[in-house]
Parts: structure tokens; C-alpha cells; sequence
């Protein structure tokens, strides 16, 4: 399927980029790549974009100035415009995350291979940066491990590296789906369950550690089956909304018996460790 790529403008760039990707992320649009003024947007081609469009960027609730452009890429173009923008993700001195292509790379600390395809999740968001980070500063790896959402699968390998002994994968996308297969088998994952699927899948099961870095509204709406899903002690790690939001989540999440116990953030965007009581 092609792929509409959204180059916006913004003027000032900060705090609108990290708002207006929130915005774009909950109509469609699955991948971004930040730029010195602004940021480029990728969806499915089946997306809607005037009337997108129409309700993000000329809604006039923004006090920035915007301005836009949009093409579409053929599918067979969308690795090579990935190689042109991917760049090795530094997370501290614990990971380092690479494309395949990537040559002569002075890494640190665990390396990970991901090729994203179409898929969302190679560490450079600010939300994929701090779980990366989060999963690294666990006292204990969790034998049993859900990563919700999984887009490349970049957590998922990460979880596995750093011990976790049963890993659950899922995206709703199938294209996401089979990206994270891939990049499980480019990093020799063995224990990795990538699903195409939602919330229903995980129904039954138990884990000791919950990764959901997706957007606030669906964490919300996942929020009691991850709770009745998660052993008593378990730990639930969200990202995937803004500072701004804290005090909400933190809130919703103590009706399901969920005690936060970490919260820090990147730029404009946060993180929030939580455990079961």
C-alpha cells in the first residue's frame, strides 16, 4: 500500500511538534521523523489527510506558524527513504539501536538491529527512548513479559536480551506484526511471540511485566485488562503521552490497584513506572 508522507513547519517548533504528533498519531498517522523545524508524518495511504488536515493543522488552536506538504511514496520506496533518515539511537551508555545497514558504528552498551519497515518504534522518539531506558533500570527482569503495541519489536528484543524468559509482542497491524518477527530474528531472539492482534489476545494470560507505550486514550481503555493481567507485584511501564498528562494517568490507574513508583520524562513527552498492589 502507498504511504502519504505530512511534512509540517513550525515556527517556533517546540513545544507544537511533540503536540501535533500526539494529534496525528490518534487519526492514522504511525511513524514520524523529526526535522530542525518541524516534523515529517507517515500513514497509510487509505487515511483521510484533507480531513486531518482540516481538524490538526488549520483548526487555528495552535499559536504557531504552520506550513505543509504532502506526497505519496510508492511502497516499494519507503526503505529507502527510512535509510536516508535512520540514524543510530543512543539510549545512554545501555543500548544501541542500528539499522542493518548501518557500517563502522562505534556502539554502546547492548546493540539492537531493527529495520522498521513501516512499524513504529526504532528509539528515536523521545516515549521509545525512555522504555528502552526504563527496561534497562528494572531491579529484576520479569520471566513473563508483555510488550503491547509493538510496533518494530525493539522492546520486545530488549526485554529478551536483558533475561525475560517468555516475551508476547503484539500490534494491531499485521505489517507491524511480521516487522518485529524480522527484527526478532535479526537480533537471534528465541522466545519472542510477535501477534497481529488487540487487547482480546492477552486476555488469560499473567505477566510480571506490562510494556505499553501507545496513546493515552487506548492505554486507558486497555488499563483494567492490564491490571487483571499483571501478577501481584507486577510491573506496568507507560509511555506515550505528555508531561502534562501525568497526574491524569496516575490518577486513572490507582482505581485499578496501580501504585506509581517512577516518573521522569524527554522533551515534552513522559514516562510513568507503575506496579501492582
Amino acid at each position: 500500500m502507498d504511504t502519504i508522507e505530512l511534512t509540517v513547519n513550525l515556527k517556533p517548533k517546540d513545544p507544537w511538534s511533540d503536540i501535533l504528533i500526539a494529534e496525528l498519531s490518534d487519526k492514522g498517522f504511525d511513524s514520524f521523523v523529526n526535522t530542525p523545524t518541524g516534523v515529517v508524518a507517515y500513514c497509510e495511504a487509505t487515511v483521510n489527510l484533507d480531513q486531518v488536515v482540516e481538524e490538526t493543522i488549520l483548526n487555528g488552536e495552535m499559536a504557531v506558524e504552520i506550513d505543509y506538504s504532502k506526497k505519496v511514496i510508492p511502497y516499494q520506496n519507503w526503505n529507502a527513504k527510512w535509510e536516508e533518515d535512520f540514524h543510530p539511537v543512543f539510549v545512554e551508555d545501555y543500548a544501541t539501536i542500528v539499522a542493518p545497514f548501518h557500517k563502522d558504528v562505534d556502539t554502546q552498551g547492548m546493540e539492537v538491529i531493527i529495520q522498521p519497515q513501516m512499524s513504529f518504534g526504532t528509539g528515536h522518539h523521545q516515549t521509545t527512548w525512555m522504555m528502552t531506558k526504563a527496561l534497562f533500570e528494572l531491579d529484576v527482569m520479569p520471566k513473563e513479559v508483555l510488550d503491547m503495541g509493538t510496533g518494530t519489536g525493539v522492546l520486545a528484543i530488549v526485554a529478551e536480551k536483558l533475561g525475560a524468559k517468555n516475551v508476547l509482542a503484539i500490534d494491531i497491524e499485521d505489517w507491524s506484526a511480521i516487522n518485529a518477527q524480522e527484527n526478532c530474528d535479526r537480533n537471534n531472539c528465541k522466545i519472542v511471540t510477535c501477534l497481529c492482534g488487540d487487547i482480546d489476545k492477552v486476555e488469560g494470560e499473567r505477566f510480571g511485566l506490562i510494556i505499553a507505550n501507545i496513546n493515552k486514550n487506548i492505554l486507558k481503555s486497555h488499563m483494567k485488562i492490564y491490571a487483571e493481567s499483571l501478577e501481584q507485584g507486577g510491573i506496568l511501564l507507560l509511555s506515550g503521552f505528555f508531561k502534562s498528562d501525568v497526574d491524569e494517568m496516575v490518577e486513572y490507574t490507582s482505581d485499578f490497584d496501580l501504585e506509581k513508583t517512577k516518573v521522569f520524562s524527554k522533551d515534552e513527552w513522559a514516562f510513568i513506572q507503575l506496579n501492582k498492589k
